[in-house]
């Protein structure tokens, strides 16, 4: 029997569900084309289509498969300006901080972040005034928030996405 102070001693937990080499292949095709029909997806990956639906229901019901959604070209929906904004915030404030910033208009994505600011947000709005109106009458008033700093973006591109290793 292990000591208590050895390594086999200590309790194992595993952050992140079991992914093998056929669920990471069912990955990376969702990833390229999230519309493909199981039966072409169970063919490109070289397992029936009874198993790909089943390791598919598996990894959304353990939530590694959070959704299939669309891409959306903000400026092409009339969102044409795009702006990182940091806060900084009262130590006790991130958690009602959290359920009001998801009500304020154009935030797209917020993050608690370790840095000099405490929180970033991404803000998709129509235009310089929406985004001013945006920061200053709505994010800025919210309790807990001190301070905001806007960075605003000139141009985007997209990098490889999540890394799914072989």
């Amino acid at each position: 029997m292990p000591s208590p102070k050895t390594p086999d001693a200590l309790p194992t937990t595993r952050t992140a569900p079991c992914v093998d080499q056929v669920d990471r292949a069912i990955l990376k095709e969702l990833q390229r084309n999230s519309r493909i029909s199981v039966r072409a997806l169970a063919e490109s990956v070289h397992i029936s289509r009874a198993s790909a639906y089943a390791r598919i229901e598996r990894m959304l019901s353990e939530q590694t498969i959070q959704g299939f959604t669309a891409r959306i070209d903000p400026a092409r929906i009339g969102l044409g300006t795009t702006a990182y904004v940091t806060l900084a915030i009262d130590q006790s404030a991130w958690r009602t901080l959290c359920e009001r910033l998801r009500e304020v208009s154009y935030v797209e994505h917020f993050a608690l972040v370790g840095a000099e600011h405490d929180v970033m947000a991404l803000v998709r709005a129509p235009d310089n005034t929406a985004l001013r109106d945006v920061v200053l009458s709505e994010i800025q008033r919210l309790p807990g928030v001190r301070s905001t700093r806007t960075w605003l973006v000139f141009e985007e591109a997209e990098g490889p996405g999540v890394y799914i290793a072989p």
